[in-house]
């Protein structure tokens, strides 16, 4: 399987390393050092990772990851020196599925680009039994193949992340979900004790598009010290 990812990041120097690691996977590599060629590139290929950096000369990586996530679902990768705490909370919110700091170890970042791919791959590839495929309770209605999404016949724009959790809390309804569980099930990665604020922030964005509140919830409660639950 052709796997096609896309890399913007005007430090020339990062952006062929990160291409070296990546073709060395064999994974097909298209490079970029500014952000409008990136996003044609976007328009003309078929692409099914991106990896991002932040400050650009012309258009930014948050910018990118917005523009991206209005019409694709492929996973997104921040790989920027921002490190400030707002600053990921930030690319997380607008569509991106993980946040690397500069400096960065290249083996990591491709461990992680295989993770993305492998869940990526999991929920859009697979080919369950029918009853398998499809949610629908409460006027929430999931469907696993197309990524559908909708709330009393409206439609909502996921992520693939947030699809992925919202997926995994309705298939377990009526049991409690650890954030560990749910780390591993979505990421398919180990659970760190800092993995929590990374769910925490996709709980609370998913709760934001479907309107959810936290303290009186319809859809996705906290189980204070376990994890989020969803109601039969």
């Amino acid at each position: 399987m052709n796997i096609n990812i896309l890399i913007v990041d005007d430090e020339q120097a990062i952006a062929d390393l990160v291409e070296v690691y990546l073709k060395n996977e064999n994974y097909n590599v298209f490079k970029f050092y500014n952000g409008r060629d990136a996003l044609h590139c976007i328009e003309d290929k078929k692409i099914d990772l991106a990896i991002l950096d932040v400050m650009l000369p012309d258009i930014d990586g948050f910018s990118i990851c917005q523009k991206i996530r209005e019409r694709h679902t492929f996973p997104v990768i921040m790989l920027t020196a921002k490190e400030e705490e707002i600053d990921k909370i930030t690319g997380l919110t607008l569509g991106a599925d993980d946040y690397v700091t500069k400096p960065f170890k290249p083996l990591e970042l491709v461990a992680r680009v295989k993770a993305q791919l492998r869940r990526f791959i999991k929920y859009n590839t697979t080919e369950p039994l029918r009853e398998d495929k499809i949610i629908a309770f409460a006027g929430l209605f999931l469907n696993r193949d197309t990524r559908e999404c909708t709330l009393n016949e409206k439609p909502l724009y996921l992520t693939p992340t947030e699809f992925s959790i919202l997926w995994v809390l309705a298939s377990n309804r009526g049991r409690v979900v650890s954030s560990e569980e749910l780390f591993q099930e979505v990421w398919g990665e180990k659970y760190y004790t800092n993995s929590n604020n990374t769910v925490m922030v996709h709980i609370r964005h998913l709760r934001e598009k479907m309107g959810d509140n936290a303290e009186h919830p319809k859809y996705i409660k906290t189980v204070w010290g376990v994890g989020y639950k969803i109601e039969k």
